[in-house]
């Protein structure tokens, strides 16, 4: 924790940083991991503090997936704030929100890679390793089939899986829908039929009395001896005889046969009513029977008649679903089916042509990696199926039918490791830039780290990683820390990291070299301490012809 206060603005293209051994160029690349989400500890803080602030500015695309979510402007920059504190907690912030720590590795996973030791994600992730080959063998498209099929099976499985499930439940919701539909549809009932029953009801119930004065309206009209009808009948005589001693009488005799038949209409009306009251109890019942049946279905479906249609109309599209359920059964096993064959059939496809595509991708990773020094090296891509017998949906693979596993061996006589379990970082970093160099994938926009990848080589070896450094620079951002001359002549920026004491405390800078200053650190690190003309010359030399490369 020697850093006070300390800004490095990195350029596009390749930067080199070098230093005295102890300058504290880790803490740069430690710095750059806790803001990549690795974890922090209180190590970090300066002594005397209590805390310690880390700061970073990414220039991303604006429409980049990884950080969509951020709603980035037309410059694509996206600030980064960690705070560390001495208790052991911290804080961290996205563009001034705060957000969790793991939420900085999701986004910057691929944005940024530290190709050294146990840092980068091939070495975590054997997708991303069966990702770079995909892309070597331009099979994403198949991939991406292969991946759509798996989920589709996986879908269609777990929907066989309720309904399955679901069959005693359904034959039992089966049988009360038709219960409630035959109940219901059997009462055949009418929208208006409540009403009219009550008030006929509210009639019946008045029978005695209705009855009585249909009795007395038909004595006056017609049945007793001076009735209404009589009375006409002796009137209309009378008239008659009158209308043959005077004409204006005659009228008068058409009046009273009009009178007459209003009064037979009359009487054949109360004769009607009085046949229809002459069974009143009987049909009383049979009213307070039919209410108390629709009562009944009220208070089974609904407050209202109209509640128990609804209720009728819901069971019936109900019981027609529930009836679907065992046609849909039979199309999902057809799908699942198809979908299962064709996984299959494609799965053989992308291995073959992923097999192939390994054979040609390890040739060319061996001779990249012996070009950097690795003479005798070997790479391996093993494959590792992982389909059980079952042919369980839960096994089928989203990628494929295997995953794969990037094998090396870095020396003559040793045998085949995982790329992970390689020790040294230097030849790890090589390994990991012989990758980057033949990847097919652009790979656009993205910051490399490369760590100790000049570790126990030099000469030609090294000025080989130095071209190649600065060829993948042309497609990424490029940051490397080295010791060798050849390497830090490539870089089209050079900071030095420097380690300076004032009144007993330590303290790191960094400063952007000049081409002067540069030409005199490459002499350093060719000559060591006694830097003379003529390694200064020679610095001057390989940083001319390297830049102009």
């Amino acid at each position: 924790a020697t850093i006070q206060d300390l800004e490095i603005d990195f350029k596009e293209g390749f930067s080199i940083l070098t230093g005295e051994t102890g300058a504290g160029k880790s803490i740069i690349i430690d710095s750059i991991r806790l803001m990549l989400g690795e974890k922090a500890t209180s190590d970090l803080i300066r002594t005397g503090k209590n805390e310690t602030s880390i700061e970073t500015i990414f220039m991303v695309p604006p429409k980049s997936i990884d950080w969509k979510d951020l709603d980035l402007d037309e410059t694509g920059e996206v600030f980064l704030h960690r705070k560390i504190f001495k208790k052991g907690t911290g804080r961290g912030y996205i563009n001034g929100t705060l957000v969790p720590i793991k939420k900085f590795k999701q986004l910057n996973e691929n944005t940024v890679d530290i190709l050294g030791q146990n840092d980068h994600v091939f070495l975590r992730k054997h997708e991303y390793q069966l990702d770079y080959l995909d892309h070597y063998s331009e099979t994403h498209s198949l991939r991406d089939e292969v991946n759509r099929l798996s989920r589709s099976i996986r879908k269609c499985w777990k929907k066989i899986q309720e309904l399955e499930e679901k069959k005693k439940q359904r034959k039992q919701r089966l049988d009360y829908l038709e219960f409630q539909i035959n109940e219901i549809e059997k009462a055949q009932l009418r929208s208006d039929e409540e009403e009219e029953l009550r008030k006929e009801r509210d009639l019946l119930k008045n029978s005695e009395k209705i009855s009585s004065c249909i009795k007395n309206a038909l004595d006056i009209t017609y049945e007793k001896e001076e009735s209404l009808a009589g009375l006409l009948l002796n009137l209309e005589k009378d008239i008659r005889e009158l209308s043959d001693f005077h004409p204006d009488f005659k009228p008068m005799t058409e009046n009273i046969n009009q009178f007459s038949i209003y009064l037979k209409e009359f009487t054949n009306d109360l004769l009607k009513f009085k046949e229809d009251y002459a069974g009143a109890p009987e049909k009383l019942e049979k009213i307070e029977e039919r209410l108390s049946q629709i009562e009944d279905l009220k208070r089974k479906y609904g407050k209202t008649l109209q509640d128990v249609f609804d209720h009728l109309e819901m069971s019936k599209n109900e019981l027609s679903d529930l009836k679907k359920a065992h046609e849909q059964t039979s199309e999902l096993r057809k799908q699942l089916q198809s979908d299962y064959e064709n996984h299959q059939r494609l799965s053989g496809q992308l291995s073959e042509l992923r097999r192939k595509g390994a054979k040609k991708l390890e040739k060319q990773v061996e001779e990249e990696i012996q070009s950097l020094g690795m003479k005798k090296a070997r790479f391996q891509i093993k494959f590792i199926s992982h389909l059980s017998q079952s042919d369980s949906p839960e096994d089928m693979g989203d990628l494929g039918s295997e995953e794969i596993e990037f094998m090396i061996s870095p020396n003559p006589g040793e045998n085949l490791r995982p790329l992970r379990n390689i020790a040294s970082g230097g030849e790890l970093s090589r390994i990991m830039l012989a990758l980057k160099t033949i990847s097919k994938d652009p790979e656009k926009h993205k910051t490399l780290i490369f760590d100790e990848i000049d570790s126990g080589i030099g000469g030609k070896t090294a000025e080989l990683v130095g071209q190649k450094l600065s060829s993948l620079a042309s497609r990424n951002q490029v940051i490397c820390i080295t010791h060798l001359p050849q390497i830090a002549s490539f870089a089209l920026h050079h900071y030095r990291i420097e380690k300076n004491v004032k009144q007993n405390r330590t303290f790191t800078n960094i400063k952007k070299l000049n081409k002067n200053e540069r030409i005199k650190e490459i002499a350093r690190l060719l000559a060591g301490s006694h830097i003379t003309e003529a390694s200064l010359q020679s610095a001057r030399e390989m940083l001319e012809k390297n830049l102009a490369q």
